[in-house]
């Protein structure tokens, strides 16, 4: 191991001491409730930046800590881990796309003014892509922004956005000529409390029940010119740009749970006993366990190279998709795996290894489909 990776590993270690004292004395507590609730307060995330959790590898001249992304990733698979799927969601939607989003395409006013309140938790960031019809159809997008003057007027609604109930800002998809197709596509930090802006009710769903998630409506909301976020049309390439980062992102949290699943179901089968010993001590235990070691290992070995790759600017398009689709289909696996070896137990609310279940499924879906994946990996092997 070389000096400055020692260094990384070190600074990692440092950060997760903490960043776990934060999640018992701040999360643990209340989890349940706000599982129940369907969202997390809005206080969390002003608590989370005040124990310096929000946007850590994000420049100091921005109010972030200047760690470096592996620290961030790391926090991602501690609330993955930790069975906090819910949150990993929000907080992966808000510190590790709206904001690179911002740092990266945004002008130097418009990062001087979120950016700080990102991290602090002053601000929570949702991204406004997807539509009632158009998912991973990108370039059907019929959500518009017109140009009056020096503002721009945008109608439309988005559907699925994480973090749409506490959110204060989003990144909204319109198109700005809606003849160009995806070449008509731009980008807008929307203020969610302008006039126009409006929420749907939450929407329930199967799992992640803490990730608050609702529809947004858009009538004749007024932004001015300054609110376009990188250059008019470009909004799709933009998107493209900035998927590996968050596929990746994806992919960790299927690391982290897939690992929390373990080791929650290595306790359980050690103390639960069946004709006359403990569960892992039936070979068809310890081999299912050991395949689900395998899995998770083989797929952490993967995602932790492709961190490597997108810090050196060399991740591609077809990696991302690779490892968003390798991780998150071994969770689903691994899940699965250690939820039946809980018999009947693991079908109840009251184990948790129920929610890391139905946690999992929406990994597949979200960020991009497994055949969305596919797809694109298939290019890459093929051709068009």
């Amino acid at each position: 191991m070389t000096q400055a990776s020692q260094a990384k590993l070190e600074e990692t270690e440092l950060f997760r001491d903490s960043v776990l004292r934060a999640l018992e004395q701040e999360i643990a507590p209340s989890f349940e409730a706000w599982e129940k609730a369907g969202q997390v307060p809005r206080e969390l995330w002003n608590t989370l930046g005040s124990a310096g959790m929000l946007c850590v590898d994000f420049p100091e001249q921005y109010g972030g800590a200047g760690a470096g992304f592996g620290v961030a990733q790391m926090i991602v698979e501690e609330l993955s881990r930790l069975g906090y799927g819910g949150i990993a969601s929000g907080y992966n939607i808000h510190a590790n796309i709206v904001a690179p989003y911002i740092l990266h395409l945004g002008s130097e006013q418009q990062k001087q003014y979120w950016l700080p309140q990102m991290v602090s938790g002053e601000v929570v960031g949702c991204m406004g892509m997807t539509e009632p019809g158009a998912g991973s159809d990108l370039a059907s997008l019929r959500t518009a922004a017109v140009r009056d003057g020096d503002d721009y007027i945008i109608n439309g609604s988005k559907t699925f956005i994480t973090n749409g109930i506490n959110a204060d800002l989003a990144i909204v998809a319109a198109k700005t000529d809606t003849k160009a197709g995806a070449k008509g596509v731009s980008l807008f930090l929307v203020d969610a409390h302008l006039p126009g802006f409006s929420r749907g009710k939450a929407i329930e769903k199967i799992g992640q029940h803490s990730s608050d998630t609702a529809e947004l409506f858009f009538e004749d909301l007024r932004v001015p010119a300054s609110a376009l976020l990188g250059e008019e049309g470009m909004g799709f390439m933009h998107m493209m740009q900035e998927l590996c980062r968050e596929r990746l992102g994806c992919a960790v949290q299927a690391v982290g749970q897939a690992q929390g699943a373990m080791e929650i179901t290595v306790n359980y089968v050690k103390d639960r006993r069946a004709f006359g010993q403990s569960l892992g001590e039936f070979q068809n235990t310890r081999f299912k366990l050991a395949g689900v070691r395998a899995e998770i290992e083989t797929c952490r070995a993967y995602a932790n190279q492709c961190i490597e790759k997108y810090l050196a600017g060399t991740m591609s398009s077809e990696e991302a998709a690779i490892v968003k689709l390798s991780c998150t289909e071994m969770q689903c696996r691994v899940v699965n795996e250690c939820l039946q070896l809980f018999g009947g137990y693991g079908y109840t609310a009251e184990y948790p290894i129920s929610r890391f279940y139905v946690d999992a499924r929406v990994q597949t879906i979200y960020g991009g489909t497994s055949e969305i994946m596919k797809e694109l990996i298939a290019r890459s092997v093929l051709g068009k």
